[in-house]
């Protein structure tokens, strides 16, 4: 049986659930069995009606589950159906309009209003057929107050969950939308950077050529304007790069914040102290895979970032409560140790199975040898020398 592309399982997949989630409500139908023992007693009449129903009613359970939005809803009404056709004779068929009513709104896209509407149409009919049929005022009373309480607490559970996934969603493409506008930038600096150098370049080189023979001198001099200017904008496209690649520790927290918040992770965190543009490039880009692996593997609740500065050195801790267990050289934690090293720092991790991760991150300050995201200088006179 294949879901269709809007219906509650494939919701669920979309929002990182396990497809079949919803069938633990079926738990709840331990009441079909329960109920004969306060009235009636298990006579072969509710045994013969059980053998018959309580499998209907799980057929009709599952196709609310995989029937699409639009008709989801009329297997849930087959459920209230059932349970008012049976009310007469089945006493325990009242689980079933239970379900129903808890089930009708499904993935339907309406409002909570309209819904709470529909549940006071179908429990005034239900305690109106119960009452003539005869059942005590005691047995039918609760029934309308089940279906209310039980219906919204898992309609909000769902729509909270929605609400995360277009979070995650939102923060997707915001990252996306950043990428784009941070290529285009890019294009743009280096179309300023390089356009207007490259061609004083070639009219000094043309310029060169032309008085190679007339005035030697005025030739070479011109060269050598040319390989000063080619240098400049050697250094300048290193600069630039350098700048591309960094990133910045207070955007990175705000990212972070997001992220976990989505994941259902409380985040806490100190305000970064100031630093070296190159330590906090590197810690930035270290403090975005320790948070990826929180939300993706860590399975937390709560989540801590500190950052400070103590005897010559920067200290990044990130710590959360989740399952712990972590492997060291797992989840992304060789590139982080490389990143560390690079720095010059030390990578310390502690993490207890089922204790939570603590993640320590130690970078001295002072000048580093090449500050990160910069292109290697032994080649440089290589370069220059080939040109």
């Amino acid at each position: 049986m294949t879901p269709a592309p809007d219906s509650v399982v494939a919701d669920n997949l979309k929002l990182g659930k396990w497809p079949w989630i919803d069938a633990v409500h079926l738990l709840w139908t331990v009441w079909v069995f329960l109920t004969p023992m306060f009235g009636g007693g298990f006579t072969l009449r509710w045994v013969l009606i059980t053998l018959w129903s309580y499998p209907l009613f799980l057929v009709l359970f599952v196709m609310t589950l995989v029937a699409s939005r639009r008709n989801a809803p009329l297997f849930a009404l087959a459920m209230i159906v059932l349970s008012m056709a049976l009310l007469r004779s089945y006493p325990s068929g009242m689980n079933y309009f239970v379900f129903g009513c808890v089930m009708l709104r499904s993935n339907r896209c309406i409002s909570v209003r309209r819904y709470l509407l529909e549940l006071v149409l179908l429990n005034t009919g239900f305690v109106a057929l119960a009452a003539w049929i005869g059942y005590p005022w005691q047995v039918v009373a609760w029934i309308p107050a089940l279906t209310v309480i039980i219906g919204l607490i898992v309609n909000v559970e769902r729509a909270s969950s929605e609400k995360d996934a277009a979070l995650r969603l939102s923060h997707e493409e915001v990252r996306r939308l950043a990428a784009t506008a941070e290529r285009e930038r890019i294009g743009r600096d280096l179309h300023d950077l390089l356009g207007h150098t490259l061609s004083l370049i070639t009219l000094k080189m043309e310029l060169s050529r032309k008085l190679f023979e007339r005035d030697p001198a005025r030739s070479r001099r011109e060269l050598a304007e040319a390989e000063q200017i080619a240098r400049d904008a050697l250094a300048q496209v290193r600069s630039a790069v350098t700048g591309f690649r960094a990133a910045d520790m207070a955007a990175e927290l705000a990212s972070a914040h997001l992220l976990l918040e989505s994941s259902r992770v409380h985040l806490r965190h100190t305000p970064p102290p100031p630093m070296p543009a190159w330590i906090e490039c590197g810690l930035a880009m270290v403090l975005r895979e320790a948070v990826t692996n929180i939300a993706r593997h860590a399975q937390a609740s709560e989540a801590l970032i500190a950052l400070r500065v103590e005897d010559g050195t920067v200290v990044l801790e990130v710590a959360d409560d989740g399952r712990g267990g972590v492997s060291a050289n797992g989840n992304g934690l060789a590139g982080m140790r490389e990143r560390v090293a690079a720095l010059g720092g030390s990578l310390r991790i502690d993490s207890p199975r089922g204790g939570g991760t603590r993640l320590a991150v130690t970078v001295p300050l002072g000048e580093p040898g090449a500050a990160p995201g910069t292109a290697p200088e032994a080649p440089a006179p290589a370069m220059e020398a080939r040109a």
